[in-house]
């Protein structure tokens, strides 16, 4: 298993730091944490190892090491591979609509950090996960989907298009809110946004190349 750290988070910290909200940004990478761990239980689930784990701005990222025997069981056009990773990707967010549902309807008291922080935090991890932007995963489940029933090539020409729609939607949205709340960090969430959505497409537009070679 390799660990990885991106060196953005440092800046990260001291960009929460100075626009004085490091409890926020303290508590969503906890819960980033957790999130990633629903992730992980649904990998073991599936029968899957962890193979790399790396921590970001935004919190943590879990690959894990696929099966070949995966590949052969068909589910249309796609195969049984697909519905684990869609599966995978659920697990994330559907952890933090735990934690979201247990903060609203239980009375749980923490010195560190109060219950409309911990919702907060919940709301927006679901709700940045959920984007139809790959890698995130909004992302993943909707390229997996594609996969199953327009298969492999058409799932990776639509889901760049539409990360890209979407990402240049959300900067769009939050060119205004920076300028109404005065926040710089969604402008530095957006950018960040920007260099996943493009060393992504990078990647894929490699590993395309390569391919046919």
């Amino acid at each position: 298993m390799v660990l990885k750290i991106d060196l953005k988070i440092f800046i990260f910290f001291v960009l929460f730091y100075l626009t004085k909200q490091i409890k926020l940004y303290a508590t969503i990478m906890v819960l980033c944490v957790i999130h990633e761990l629903g992730h992980v239980v649904m990998g073991i689930i599936m029968g899957l190892k962890i193979e790399k784990i790396e921590i970001m701005p935004l919190g943590l990222s879990v690959s894990f090491k696929l099966k070949i025997d995966d590949y052969n069981k068909k589910i249309k056009k796609g195969n049984i591979l697909q519905l684990k990773k869609i599966a995978i990707a659920m697990a994330g967010p559907l952890t933090n609509l735990i934690m979201l549902l247990i903060v609203l309807n239980t009375n749980i008291n923490l010195k560190i950090v109060s219950n409309e922080i911990l919702a907060y935090a919940n709301i927006l991890i679901i709700f940045f996960n959920l984007l139809p932007i790959y890698p995130l995963d909004g992302g993943r489940i909707l390229k997996e989907m594609i996969h199953i029933f327009e298969g492999s090539i058409k799932s990776k020409i639509y889901i760049r298009k539409i990360s890209k729609l979407v990402i240049i939607f959300i900067t769009m949205i939050g060119s205004i809110g920076v300028m109404y709340l005065k926040n710089v960090a969604i402008f530095f969430i957006i950018v960040y946004l920007w260099i996943v959505v493009v060393r992504e497409n990078r990647k894929n537009l490699t590993y395309d190349v390569l391919n046919k070679l």
